[in-house]
């Protein structure tokens, strides 16, 4: 019986006329996964640069979320990873620290079978074809994918209209954090250099018409980008809200005893 590939993220976002609003997953918990998802958020994103996901993890989630729109970001662009990320079934793929154009090609290659790029080719093996019930998976399997790179770095704020327009590149997201660090103002995500340059990938991806995200846990800068025009946000993390509850609850109920 042939097997319905769900949309990738790069067409719900053609689909929808307002920002889509989500959330890290980072616990590496295929139970706290399916919690955050079944909330009313539009997306997730479940981490592996800087969470301790591996292959296996990451599958338990994906099974856990079911079809919640979920992106995976990897460690790094080893195109051996990416292969192994898309035929795990990984749909959506965020990619950390593209720095210019090449880099982007170059990811860009290692989503796509040849001739196009330079994916291995396994598909009766692997879950993304679903074991050969995805009809046709071979010669429509870049249909399937979404790929998003990240502008993390002053060097990628001056390259990001030529990375925008990278082939194969379905859109960009701003990292805040490494941004602010790059600019030498580590820690400080909300300082006016920081927004300023994130303001200008904003307005350098609406003259591309590249989809264009951004993560923004502090409320008023969430909002600020949202009225930028950001296509999509992350608005804060599983383990984020675990750590602040439970301090809460700590100072709630045992405040000076401690």
């Amino acid at each position: 019986m042939p097997f319905r590939v769900e949309p990738t993220f790069a067409q719900l976002l053609g689909q929808t006329d307002r920002a889509l609003v989500g959330m890290w997953v980072c616990s590496t918990s295929p139970l706290v996964a399916e919690i955050c998802a079944g909330s009313d958020l539009d997306w997730l994103l479940i981490d592996a640069e800087h969470s301790p996901n591996g292959l296996e993890s990451i599958l338990a989630q994906l099974h856990a979320i079911g079809p919640k729109p979920a992106l995976v970001r990897p460690p790094s662009g080893d195109p051996v990873l990416l292969k192994q990320y898309l035929d795990l079934g990984v749909q959506n793929l965020l990619i950390p620290m593209i720095d210019t154009p090449e880099q982007a090609l170059a990811v860009a290659q290692a989503v796509a079978y040849p001739p196009d790029g330079i994916r291995g080719v396994g598909g009766a093996l692997a879950r993304a074809s679903r074991w050969n019930r995805v009809e046709d998976y071979l010669s429509r399997a870049r249909e399937t994918i979404s790929l998003f790179v990240q502008i993390e770095s002053a060097e990628a704020v001056r390259n990001v209209e030529q990375i925008a327009a990278t082939p194969g590149i379905d859109g960009i997201f701003i990292g805040p954090s490494d941004l602010a660090a790059s600019l030498g103002l580590l820690g400080q995500q909300d300082h006016p250099d920081v927004i300023a340059a994130i303001e200008t990938c904003i307005a350098a991806a609406s003259k591309q018409g590249t989809k264009l995200g951004v993560n923004a846990f502090a409320p008023a800068l969430a909002q600020r980008y949202l009225a930028a025009g950001v296509n999509f946000i992350l608005v804060g993390a599983d383990v984020q809200l675990l750590a602040q509850g439970s301090d809460k609850l700590a100072a709630t109920y045992l405040g000076e005893a401690r």
